[in-house]
């Protein structure tokens, strides 16, 4: 992605979950929304609207949607809090295909008191669906909280879910212990 040094810029690209909008600033991406995306920016803080720029974004978030790719590679500059950071840092290991729950995030992260401030953050996840926030479960699996809705968090988990026995053998339950 190219833009100007200090140049925040969007554009956006359909996708089966509808319309995403992606945010770039200085070659990295800063955001990744979803259609009527809780807690989203507001449109002055997209930056101009371009149609170049994303196509390495748009080529890999095709792939991933195609079931042909597991991660991403890709320049990610999500701005928050040192917490928030931390959390988004974790989320990017939870592999393909799994899933945690806010507590053991908070564990890693250092005790268990910190399960409400790791769901505050994973709220907060500026780049959806690279940085997998769809893939944080509540403490007895069920779905919880996504801020594109709780049918596409299904709909990204199934589809990790159907994409699985060809990449990566059998079919491995979605939640377990995983960051223990």
């Amino acid at each position: 992605m190219t833009t100007m040094q200090g140049t925040r810029v969007h554009t956006t690209t359909t996708s089966p979950l509808g319309e995403l909008t992606l945010v770039g600033e200085d070659g990295a991406l800063v955001g990744l929304y979803l259609p009527e995306h809780r807690r989203g920016p507001v449109a002055a803080g997209l930056g101009e609207r371009v149609d170049d720029g994303f196509e390495d974004v748009v080529a890999q978030l095709g792939e991933y949607f195609a079931g042909a790719r597991t991660r991403f590679d890709l320049a990610l500059r999500p701005a928050g809090t040192p917490l928030q950071q931390r959390v988004w840092g974790l989320l990017t290991e939870i592999p393909y295909g799994r899933t945690a729950t806010y507590g053991e995030l908070a564990r890693r992260l250092g005790g268990p008191g910190l399960a409400r401030a790791v769901g505050s953050a994973n709220a907060r996840n500026p780049i959806n669906v690279v940085v997998p926030c769809h893939r944080v479960v509540g403490g007895d699996g069920r779905l919880v909280g996504y801020a594109g809705g709780l049918d596409r968090k299904r709909w990204l988990l199934d589809l990790e879910q159907r994409v699985l026995p060809t990449q990566d053998g059998p079919v491995r339950p979605p939640h377990e212990k995983l960051l223990a």
